[in-house]
């Protein structure tokens, strides 16, 4: 065994060679990444970088794992994204646009893309088409959930990917977290919240800086969102409020059609 070799209870550990990718996104998700400089030689001492846009110039073809940032949006990006996955030993979804559509599906809602050309572009040529998650072209290995991405979980899903560890993310909500860090409930201050039944994992990021959860690492295990929608009009909030926090990521895509269906009823 050579100096340069890492060892995990004694035991050799392969950096595995991994390759960063954006699709229609805004790239925070890379950038979250690159923010914690405290940790960041330590996270990127795990890997082998061969393509990272944000941070190299140099790219190679040749990778084990692939983290991919960004929804699928044009036919050129479906094309490339298949190209990437029979490179990949594993293929990482990384951030809500990749889990779930994020913002970007939010264009979907209005059933007529072609009227959001116009509305958008105007007259102008534009390749677009309805918004997928990555999931929805290809099979996705692991998921990592926000918007953007938490750093610490990133560098905690990666060391175990190295490690050959399992990965398990918490099934209870987010509300958990809240009354964990000892957070006034937004409601209580007068703002809708989708804590009681979003995914924990963020540490109640939104909510401990006095923000209503708006779902954006999707739901937690068996989410009553029934229950939620009664709570909202407990405190004066309407379906229409409610829907447009179960939209905006597109985390809950499941459940917007019943409650739709309910809420005309």
């Amino acid at each position: 065994m050579t100096a340069k070799e890492r060892t995990y209870l004694g035991v050799p550990v392969k950096k595995p060679r991994a390759a960063f990718f954006e699709f229609t996104s805004c790239e925070g998700c890379q950038l979250q990444l690159l923010n914690n400089e405290a940790s960041l030689v330590d996270f990127l001492s795990l890997l082998t970088i061969v393509n990272f846009r944000e941070a190299m110039t140099e790219q190679s073809d040749e990778y084990d794992i692939a983290f991919i940032e960004g929804s699928i949006t044009r036919d050129d990006e479906a094309e490339q994204l298949k190209i990437i996955r029979s490179r990949a030993q594993t293929l990482v979804a990384m951030g809500s646009c990749a889990c779930f559509g994020g913002v970007n599906q939010l264009k979907n809602r209005f059933n007529d893309l072609a009227w959001v050309k116009e509305q958008v572009y105007g007259s102008q040529a534009i390749d677009t088409r309805e918004v997928l998650p990555l999931s929805a072209i290809v099979p996705v290995d692991l998921e990592i959930y926000g918007c953007p991405i938490k750093k610490e979980e990133v560098e905690k899903v990666v060391t175990n990917l190295v490690l050959g560890k399992s990965i398990d993310y918490p099934r209870y909500p987010v509300c958990m977290e809240c009354k964990a860090n000892h957070n006034v409930c937004l409601f209580d201050l007068g703002q809708p919240c989708l804590g009681p039944i979003t995914r924990a994992g963020c540490d109640a990021w939104c909510p401990a800086n006095r923000l209503g959860c708006w779902g954006c690492r999707g739901p937690a295990e068996k989410p009553n969102v029934g229950q939620l929608r009664q709570i909202m009009h407990e405190h004066g909030f309407t379906d229409e409020q409610l829907l447009d926090r179960l939209e905006c990521f597109g985390g809950f895509a499941q459940y917007v059609t019943e409650l739709k269906r309910t809420a005309k009823g």
